[in-house]
């Protein structure tokens, strides 16, 4: 059984002997003891030579004298005669902090306003750099896809197109059909005071081909596929696959994220022309409730839209499509640890989707206004 003895010495200070199996049956009977007799001055000798058994419970008595001894008088503290065997137990006791209330602890001091705003900016600049590296490894990649095309999962591609794209055309067809119907609807009131409601097929066409097709569609594809990129390699990455992939020498970049991108980029030009298509349909449900012809309608579109003009859009659809793909990649690979990272990723990948295509339709506009477009 555990035994524990004290001797208080003037001269050498007080030492603490303990014995037997310090288990958690042996601790128990001891512990009290321990307790009661922990006053003295000086230094402070554990012997733990006749020790023939210790568990957790016999490190945490150890620990609890030596903390206690300390918090009382200051004294120096010296353990001996610690079997080999008994070190590593008591070596996790050192990791323990110590929070009763006896000892005062220093307040750890707010930051001020500049250091948050400081760190604030910190942490932001490191994350765009991250975003950056990512944006330089995909267009590496990409350039590596191009001229080496078998080294592509065209397979893996080819899935991707058919869940991004056929699977989103009813969704692409109904907002279309409806944005449509109600730019007409809303075109033919004022036109009709001044009776050039034949005009709203020029109006719809021409607004359809060169911005709200490719528009739509990439707002479509960045609430829609955009966040299942992100949410599919963000689950991977928590699952700790990527780390797999780099173990055994597969580039992450090439093996997950250029598939992704290639095929929304084949497939965001194919949606868009969808779109041009099912919302000029919406837009002449009206002009034919009017009391105009199919074939008037069809004339009016056909003889104002030009090639420069459905060229311009495709254009643009192309470069929604990377950036659609490649936001919801990098958002995916950058989710961190816990329970809603992935959640947080997603919502990330949409909204940074969302905003680089305003940003790069404004930069279109302007562009092809300044070319006379």
């Amino acid at each position: 059984m555990a035994a524990l003895s004290i001797n208080h010495d003037n001269a050498q200070g007080t030492t603490v002997t303990l014995s037997g199996s310090l288990d958690i049956a042996g601790v128990s009977k001891v512990w009290e003891k321990a307790e009661k007799a922990l006053f003295g001055t000086g230094d402070l000798v554990i012997d733990l030579k006749r020790v023939d058994h210790m568990d957790s419970a016999g490190a945490a008595l150890v620990w609890f004298i030596k903390t206690t001894w300390k918090q009382r008088t200051g004294g120096k503290i010296s353990v001996l005669g610690l079997k080999p065997a008994f070190k590593q137990v008591m070596d996790l006791t050192e990791t323990i902090p110590d929070t009763r209330d006896g000892e005062k602890k220093p307040k750890k001091k707010p930051p001020s306003f500049v250091e948050t705003r400081g760190k604030n900016f910190a942490d932001q600049m490191e994350k765009a750099t991250s975003f950056i590296a990512l944006v330089g490894q995909i267009t590496r990649a990409l350039i590596h896809a191009f001229f080496h095309p078998l080294s592509v999962r065209w397979k893996d591609a080819l899935l991707t197109a058919e869940r991004s794209g056929v699977n989103a055309l009813p969704i692409v067809a109904l907002i279309s059909f409806i944005v449509g119907l109600v730019m007409a609807f809303q075109a033919a009131m004022p036109m009709k005071m001044f009776g050039a409601e034949i005009y709203v097929a020029n109006l719809i066409g021409i607004a359809m081909v060169r911005e709200l097709g490719p528009l739509m569609t990439a707002i479509i594809l960045a609430g829609r596929s955009g966040s299942a990129f992100a949410a599919e390699i963000g689950t991977m990455k928590i699952n700790e696959e990527i780390d797999a992939l780099s173990t055994m020498g597969l580039d992450p970049v090439r093996f997950l994220m250029v598939p992704r991108i290639l095929a929304a980029v084949f497939i965001t030009p194919l949606l868009t022309i969808f779109s041009n298509f099912v919302g000029i349909m919406g837009g002449s449900i009206v002009l034919l409730s009017m009391g105009y012809p199919a074939i008037t309608y069809y004339s009016q579109v056909i003889s104002f839209v030009t090639w420069i003009d459905f060229t311009g859009g495709l254009v643009k659809c192309f470069v929604f499509g990377i950036l659609i793909s490649a936001a919801g990649c990098i958002r995916g690979i950058e989710t961190q640890s816990g329970p809603g990272a992935v959640g947080a990723s997603t919502t990330s990948a949409v909204v940074t989707g969302i905003t680089l295509i305003a940003v790069f339709d404004g930069i279109f506009s302007v562009l092809f206004y300044c070319l006379g477009i």
